[in-house]
């Protein structure tokens, strides 16, 4: 422990430092965690934002070949549940009042 009552924790999760002080039971001050670069030049991280636009522009497109597809797709279900609409008899439908 560190003079008065006062020491350091170092958080698990994200390498924070924490100085607390344990007579008050307070956190005294926070030191953030060093941060990690993600690429180590420009060059990497240049590569990685055409990779990133060449991934969306792949998913923009799937969604609107879906798109596209759909009305297709709806139409068909629509025409097979009319068709099963015609093939099946209707039945009356029960109320619970009318049993009494």
């Amino acid at each position: 422990m560190a003079k008065g009552g006062q020491f350091e924790v170092t958080c698990p999760c994200c390498n924070a430092v924490l100085k607390v002080d344990a007579s008050d039971q307070a956190v005294i001050s926070h030191t953030p965690p060093p941060r990690v670069k993600t690429f180590s030049d420009l060059d990497a991280a240049a590569k990685a934002m055409h990779e990133q636009d060449s991934r969306k522009e792949s998913l923009f497109r799937q969604a609107v070949d879906a798109e596209k597809n759909k009305a297709n797709l709806l139409e068909k279900k629509f025409q097979e549940a009319v068709k099963k609409a015609k093939e099946t008899p209707d039945e009356k439908f029960i109320r619970d009042i009318d049993l009494d």
